[in-house]
């Protein structure tokens, strides 16, 4: 039965604990963080229903990660961070009728992220008149028409904006996207923007796909596994599991970051009895405590010691046959190099040489490499240029296409990278276009659309007049908080569809509508009988997924449905789509894709194989590169690292283990010792010392730009911590406001989330 929202209690301040952080992850406390959360708030039964078949074939995929599935599954595919996403989502506690009366709009844009997301699922459309500070309950058939006037009112269709949410099924993203160009536009911003984007970017352009090289398979047979800019244990906990069977089988493991991250020490698998009762697996070889943004830098200096290393032994270092059979940029990449200031790569680094030596060593000792990064590497002003340099590394050995050997950005959101494949991008090539144009007779824009970012800056100007988002919340995604907020406000009506109230119900449009919609966990019941939909991993593998519980209540739409009303009430004849039919049979839906998406040909008979299917990957599967040249690309890129005034630090912001995105569980960091509240900055001892602080001590964060902004965080408690000299860390999304709207990566227009020049100051509240 539906529970009505609880009274929810939040985090104080003088509440919080700081304990020492911790040097190993899951165990039995993994174990009781999952399950204690679930059995609470959705009972015995519903947690039965939903965790034993979270990622099992026949089951529903795990909406908190885009990490692969085994082909062999355990009984328990889960982990903790999943379990929690899961009785978010699945959570029979409802936000009843009389709420929206009795909170306003005003009200609630005051309550913090977890007050929201805890009152309960969405179970009934909502709409805020202009000049109006309440959202009413309206009828489907309302909220449709209220949408449609005002989209079919609009002077041009790139007055609106459509954003995704990377938890959209491939089915809901491919109708998305072919309702969004049939009404005209191709602004299609979406999470990717603000996360991978830069991976897409410099690998598209070096290797031809901006996907991963590897297969799961692949961690096992690798000699040599580089993790950077990635804390596994928090934000995709079962790759713990992939790195305690790569150890077992000999595989050495290399740690870069800024942080000590418990679950790179140490590993406690939950399912053996060595991790119960035994010491676990020690993970990472050797830990580089690098200064944040000094990566490019890293990846140069060992490169150069490969070359040079070649220089010493000709013909017996570099993969020659792989370089002149499949690469190009050789000898400018040597010249380039050769030109490298050891001085510049410590100063940037923070490294010694003999650290850096010893990466190098290890590399050239492996056969087998692979290479993987999370937004450590890609939320950088060099981004771009970064993860180019890592291809430039793999390529010299050729540590690609063979097993055990690849490229491995991890993606966040669990289906991010299936919605760029059903064509969620506002800049798709032509052939993707010209293939959708023949499939439902019309003529697709071909004019890129707006990102993210630019779609900000264009609600901002009043050039972006409706925005409409297929789940997810940008306004606490993106960055310059207070830019967004103003940009949003600006619009003349803002549309969310939604499965739980977050922070961008709060922040609208002149008017406002709220559309709740199924959950992954729920059983997609429609005119032809129950229904499935899929999803891509960070692999490629693709992947049934189907809900297993009851709706939390008898109204709600799928993402299918919703869309589908939605085209029929302002595209409808515009193109030869079915909206009918997709709505009442996903079947239908596959069908085109089978004729529209590359390597997804004979999608409804591959997507019911046990355990799916992989799409095609040039690099993996043959060594074939999709570039202009028809042959990887290995680059010159002029390294650039962050400047340190004097009394400045570069902060950089993560995730809490209690949260996912900009989802917060709860108020526990507990790998690193933050118990009971999140408004805590961590410094090294050294940097509290010299910056005249203490540890315990309440500063203001204040960012440090040109602009005549100011950009400032108050009253944050610094925590003495282990990060790198010279660098901090605070919580994401809240410190999304130091970062500048125009602070982006080079190429991909991704926020400078993970180096940011930041001044701690006493608070002065």
């Amino acid at each position: 039965m539906p529970r009505k929202n609880p009274r929810v209690e939040e985090a104080d301040d003088k509440d919080l604990e700081v304990g020492r952080p911790k040097e190993w992850a899951a165990g039995m406390p993994g174990v009781l963080h999952s399950m204690q959360p679930a059995l609470k708030h959705m009972g015995v039964v519903r947690t039965e229903k939903t965790l034993l078949a979270m990622n099992q074939k026949g089951g529903f995929d795990c909406m908190s990660c885009a990490w692969p599935d085994p082909d062999h599954r355990k009984a328990f595919e889960f982990c903790e961070n999943g379990a929690k996403a899961v009785t978010w989502e699945a959570t029979p506690v409802v936000v009843a009728s009389e709420f929206w009366a009795e909170h306003p709009v005003s009200e609630l844009r005051q309550k913090p992220e977890y007050w929201l997301g805890m009152q309960g699922r969405l179970t009934e459309p909502v709409y805020k008149p202009a000049g109006e500070d309440h959202y009413r309950p309206v009828s489907w058939d309302e909220a449709f028409r209220i949408l449609g006037d005002k989209l079919k009112g609009l002077a041009s269709p790139d007055e609106a904006a459509f954003y995704t949410s990377g938890r959209t099924s491939n089915e809901a993203a491919f109708i998305y996207q072919l309702y969004v160009r049939a009404f005209g536009t191709n602004n299609l911003p979406d999470c990717s923007n603000m996360c991978h984007e830069s991976s897409g970017w410099a690998m598209g352009q070096t290797i031809g796909i901006g996907k991963a090289t590897i297969s799961y398979d692949d961690f096992a047979k690798a000699q040599l596994i580089i993790i950077m800019g990635q804390n596994p244990g928090t934000n995709h906990p079962r790759m713990l599991t992939a790195l305690e069977e790569a150890k077992e089988a000999g595989c050495e493991i290399v740690a870069v970051n800024p942080l000590p991250e418990a679950g790179l020490m140490r590993y406690k698998n939950p399912q053996k009895v060595k991790g119960i009762v035994g010491h676990g697996t020690e993970i990472a070889d050797q830990f580089l405590q690098i200064r944040v943004g000094g990566d490019m830098a890293l990846m140069q200096a060992i490169s150069k010691r490969v070359l040079d290393a070649e220089a010493k032994n000709p013909g017996t270092v570099l993969d020659h046959q792989f370089l002149e059979e499949h690469c190009q940029g050789l000898e400018e990449l040597r010249a380039h190099l050769a030109e490298l200031d050891e001085d510049n790569v410590l100063e940037a680094t923070g490294l010694r040489s003999d650290e850096i030596d010893e990466l190098a060593a290890r590399y050239l000792k492996a056969d087998r490499v692979i290479v993987t990064w999370a937004m450590g590497i890609t939320q950088h002003k060099k981004g771009v240029a970064t993860i180019k340099e890592i291809i430039n590394l793999l390529l010299l050995r050729g540590n690609m296409g063979k097993p055990g050997a690849g490229a491995s950005p991890i993606r966040g959101h669990s289906n991010v990278q299936g919605d760029r494949t059903m064509g969620i991008w506002e800049q798709m090539p032509p052939a993707f276009l010209d293939a959708l144009g023949k499939e439902f007779a019309f003529d697709p824009p071909r004019e890129h659309g707006a990102d993210s970012v630019q779609t900000i800056r264009n609600m901002r100007d009043g050039d972006i007049k409706v925005f409409v988002a297929l789940g997810g919340n940008l306004v606490a995604a993106i960055s310059d908080t207070h830019a967004a907020e103003a940009a949003m406000e600006n619009t003349e009506m803002t549309v969310q569809i939604s499965t739980k109230i977050n922070r961008s119900h709060t922040v609208t449009g002149k008017e406002a509508l709220i559309l709740p919609t199924m959950g992954r966990t729920e059983i997609d019941m429609q005119a032809s009988g129950p229904q499935f939909v899929s999803v891509e991993d960070t692999v490629c593998a693709v992947h049934s997924s189907e809900g297993k519980v009851r709706p939390v209540a008898p109204n709600l739409l799928s993402e299918v449905a919703i869309v589908c009303r939605l085209a029929r009430e302002t595209v409808a004849g515009r193109t030869s789509a079915d909206w009918d039919g997709f709505e009442k049979n996903y079947d239908l839906i596959r069908e085109h894709i089978s004729h529209v998406v590359a390597g997804c040909e004979n999608y409804n008979d591959k997507i019911r194989q046990k355990g799916g299917f992989v799409l095609p990957n040039g690099p993996r599967d043959s060594r074939t590169f999709h570039t202009p040249t028809g042959k990887a690309m290995l680059t010159v890129n002029h390294l650039e690292h962050v400047e340190r005034p004097a009394g400045t630090l570069i902060l950089q912001s993560v995730r809490s283990h209690d949260q996912f995105n900009t989802t917060i569980y709860g108020h526990d960091d507990r790998y690193r010792g933050i118990k009971k509240g999140r408004n805590v900055v961590f410094v090294s001892p050294e940097d509290i010392a010299e910056l005249g602080l203490s540890d315990g001590q309440f500063v203001d964060i204040h960012g440090v730009y040109e602009d005549d902004v100011e950009r400032i965080m108050k009253n944050l408690r610094v925590v003495s911590y282990p990060t790198a000299q010279g660098c901090a860390a605070t919580y994401y999304p809240e410190a999304n406001v130091l970062v500048p709207l125009d602070s982006v990566a080079e190429g991909s227009n991704t926020p400078v989330s993970k180096a940011v020049l930041v001044r701690l100051e006493p608070a002065t509240a």
